[in-house]
């Protein structure tokens, strides 16, 4: 599966606690990323600078459903799963 054009559900969705240039403590759940470009592309996808934990995400049909809205939802469903397993 390839990135669907002008989603960006997984720079917004999900938590990144490495650091991103312009963001050095990385960003919560539910904030854009500021390399996320106004078409919802990476502005530094090609970087060595882009945190592993971006890089290994790779798009699938069971993350990013059917569309950007889907996407959203999945992601922060995974999210608050996530940190529910984390704190228990």
């Amino acid at each position: 599966m390839e990135c669907r054009s002008e989603c960006g559900a997984c720079c917004t969705a999900p938590s990144i606690s490495s650091p991103i240039p312009g963001m050095p403590q990385g960003k919560p759940a539910g904030v854009p990323c500021v390399q996320l470009l106004p078409d919802m592309r990476c502005a530094i996808f090609a970087s060595p600078e882009r945190p592993a934990v971006c890089a290994g995400f790779l798009p699938e049909a069971s993350v990013c459903g059917q569309s950007r809205a889907d996407a959203l939802r999945i992601i922060g469903w995974l999210e608050s799963e996530t940190l529910a397993v984390v704190s228990a």
